[in-house]
């Protein structure tokens, strides 16, 4: 946990009470955090916005007469914000707009409190806390462990990933890494403006798509399946582009 003796004050902005005692009971874990209200609708947080000092808002998307989007857009002089959504699709535009992270729900605490240290770290960047892999500040590279070393991976040269049970291989421009993490922890831990999840055993590099078909994409000379359940976000994807 972070231990710096600054308080930071948070907005919690969701429609949905079940998310908004997750968000609060995820926020207790973290002392110099405290909560200045929880707000149902973007009219709502305009308004204690403007009678309160924020430094962190913890926004949803999908809410009733603004979204999530168009009330960061409006903002002037917007706090930080992490988008906590269940939506994916929206995730490169919401980069766009400058923000620490997007949590996808439901959200566990241990993913809640990387973003949260990606948080203290904007706050306070000559703190010892670290810069979390997939940070909004895209990383120039991770590091992976696998034939009894770390290997150091530069972004732009991971082409996909794959999964294989409990391990996977990344794909990179100059061979593959064969490590021990699964799929999902390898979703945690690349930027997620930059790689999509296609398939549930691939995730791929958005800037080395080469083309989309039906069914499939390439990567390189690599044709790759796009899973049924996936389609829909990589279909909203292109429209984006």
């Amino acid at each position: 946990m972070n231990t710096e003796a600054n308080t930071y004050h948070c907005l919690i902005v969701d429609d949905e009470p079940i998310a908004i005692r997750v968000i609060r009971n995820h926020l207790s874990a973290f002392k110099n955090l405290h909560i200045v209200g929880e707000c149902r609708t973007a009219m709502e947080a305009f308004d204690l916005l403007s009678r309160n000092r924020i430094d962190l808002i913890l926004l949803d998307i999908q809410m009733p007469q603004v979204s999530g989007l168009d009330f960061l857009r409006n903002l002037d002089h917007p706090p930080k914000i992490i988008f906590v959504t269940a939506y994916r699709e929206y995730a490169i535009e919401a980069f766009d707009l400058d923000v620490i992270d997007y949590l996808l729900k439901p959200v566990s605490l241990p993913r809640f409190s990387k973003a949260i240290s990606r948080f203290f770290e904007r706050m306070n960047p000559t703190s010892e806390s670290v810069v979390m892999p997939n940070s909004t500040h895209s990383p120039e590279s991770i590091f992976l462990k696998a034939d009894k070393k770390i290997h150091k991976l530069r972004i732009e040269d991971i082409l996909y990933v794959e999964s294989m049970g409990d391990y996977v291989v990344a794909h990179t421009t100059d061979g593959k890494i064969v490590t021990k993490y699964r799929i999902s922890q390898m979703e945690e831990i690349l930027p997620s403006a930059l790689f999509l999840r296609i398939h549930r055993s691939y995730i791929v590099s958005i800037a080395h798509i080469k083309s989309i078909l039906p069914g499939q994409l390439e990567i390189g000379k690599t044709q790759l399946p796009i899973g049924r359940l996936y389609k829909d976000v990589l279909e909203k994807l292109v429209k984006t582009r």
